[in-house]
């Protein structure tokens, strides 16, 4: 026992310097980035992109791996079983408005969106395609099961790889898309699972699904594809990007307002950074409305600035380090403010959405209309189904919407004089104005009728006469056997029987009857 001890002891020195101290000389060969973006949009608007990219030194099909640090276990298996060359997944809900908000830095259509890039190796894509395809639809909560020979193209020009490829067969390529595809917190939840941090530290503590969902946009995506390892491209390695883009509205809340926060964007504020992230920035684009009479001013100040050519366009962002502990300036948490020094004298909005079932929506605008021109005011809406007891009784007529109404003052052509409002006319009395040079008008355009879709009355007709017909059956049935009463009567003998039976009870000695 005394010479086991030490045997022991040697063969746990052994193993932790082979293992943990070998391990802990060598350096990382994965890495974590991440970074949001904050762009003031043309509309008033606020887009949010976040971007995690995880780069892995490693070969996935040609190494056995079987430890994993940063990049998620359940996709490096994806790819080593599937040999898949690149993969790009995007879920997302709306549309983005190119003509209101500008270009976006990732744009993806309405719905789910896959396409996949196989290795050479693999003999039968479209078998491969099916499973992962099933496989993803079950990592990330979405109907990509429902992805199959009718729904699945093989592009030949559009969907080149983005990464690195020896070859561009698109024999190797498979594209799907599922337009129907409805985006919630389902598939929000192993999105944020993959991170490094999950939602625990860093950016990700932002992404909270209340908010998140209360957008005009929302579009998250995963893309995996090989990337040169150095400059040279000697070796391989793998980078994960996860991306998420949202849209605030920035009238929503009712406050006329293009002020904006962390805080009022995401309900939360920054902590600290993710400590497994390499890199942690913030950028806020200062530069959108340098051509406008209003400035943008961002608080706490930033601590460096930066300049890059983003979609042809040059830029200038307010750049926050999180891995530098001057970003928080001593305080606990950082809650970035946009406000807007100058005003124009044109840009007021108020607006208040409305409840189910509480209160109708409200729009007002303050607009100054040049002369000749024509204004034209568009709103979107989505068509729901009512409850049934909720349709008027001639549904199918439609539904009317309340007339918008116009108040405006109107210059006056006709030079005039104040004028004794007392012995004007009664019609000219109701909106005195001070200032002869214009008159005020107040108009109203033609209710609207919006057609909704109406479900068909004739079922509920025919389940209540169906329900009220077994009803009175059966309680009928069961009243009448529990109220009835039941009496046993004898029936009636005759005279010629009873003497007979008389006669024979005498014989046997009974009295008679």
């Amino acid at each position: 026992v005394a010479m086991a001890a030490p045997l022991v002891l040697h063969l746990l020195l052994a193993l932790l310097l082979g293992s943990g101290g070998r391990s802990g000389a060598e350096p990382e060969r994965d890495s974590l980035r991440e970074e949001l973006v904050l762009t003031p949009l043309p509309s008033g608007d606020v887009s949010a992109t976040f971007q995690f990219r995880t780069r892995w030194d490693s070969e996935l099909q040609l190494e056995g791996v079987s430890h994993y640090r940063l990049f998620p276990k359940v996709l490096g298996q994806l790819i080593s079983k599937y040999s898949v060359q690149e993969l790009h997944l995007s879920l997302t809900q709306g549309f983005w408005r190119t003509r209101f908000w500008g270009q976006p830095f990732l744009q993806a259509p309405a719905g789910a969106e896959l396409w996949v890039w196989f290795q050479d190796s693999v003999v039968d894509v479209d078998k491969s395609w099916k499973e992962l395809s099933n496989i993803l639809s079950g990592i990330f909560c979405a109907s990509l099961n429902f992805i199959d020979s009718t729904n699945t193209v093989t592009p030949t020009a559009s969907f080149k790889p983005l990464g690195l490829a020896n070859g561009t067969n698109h024999h190797f390529l498979r594209y799907a898309v599922l337009p129907r595809e409805v985006v919630c917190t389902e598939n929000l939840t192993p999105w944020k699972k993959l991170l490094p941090c999950s939602s625990k530290a860093g950016l990700s503590v932002l992404l909270k699904a209340e908010r998140l969902f209360h957008t005009s946009y929302h579009s998250q995506a995963v893309h995996i594809r090989p990337v040169c390892r150095d400059a040279h491209c000697v070796s391989v390695s793998w980078e994960l990007r996860q991306t998420l883009t949202v849209v605030f509205d920035a009238f929503t809340t009712g406050q006329g307002k293009k002020d904006w926060s962390l805080f009022r964007m995401f309900s939360r504020t920054i902590t600290e950074a993710c400590p497994l992230a390499s890199q942690s920035h913030i950028y806020v684009d200062i530069s959108r409305n340098s051509q406008e009479n209003e400035t943008l001013e961002v608080s706490p100040p930033p601590t460096s600035t930066y300049q890059a050519v983003v979609l042809g366009d040059r830029r200038t962002y307010a750049v926050y380090d999180l891995l530098n502990p001057a970003t928080f300036s001593g305080s606990r948490s950082l809650n970035l403010q946009l406000r807007w020094k100058q005003f124009q004298d044109i840009g007021y909005i108020h607006y208040q959405p409305a409840q189910d079932r509480l209160r109708p929506h409200l729009l007002e605008m303050l607009i100054q209309l040049p002369a000749n021109s024509v204004t034209k005011v568009s709103i979107q809406f989505e068509r729901a189904l009512l409850k049934w007891t909720e349709y008027t009784p001639d549904p199918n007529h439609g539904f009317y919407v309340s007339p918008s109404v116009l108040s405006a003052l109107v210059p006056n052509l006709v030079g005039a004089k104040p004028a004794n409002w007392e012995e004007s006319p009664l019609f000219s009395t109701m909106f005195p104005v001070s200032d002869s040079s214009s008159y005020f008008v107040r108009l109203y355009t033609e209710p609207l009728l919006v057609n909704l879709p109406t479900p068909d009355f004739s079922m509920p007709y025919n389940v209540i006469c169906l329900t009220c017909t077994v009803v009175a059956v059966c309680y009928g049935s069961f009243y009448n056997l529990l109220t009835r009463t039941f009496h046993l009567e004898e029936p009636k003998r005759s005279r010629l029987v009873r003497w007979l039976a008389n006669i024979i009870r005498r014989i046997r000695g009974v009295p008679p009857v």
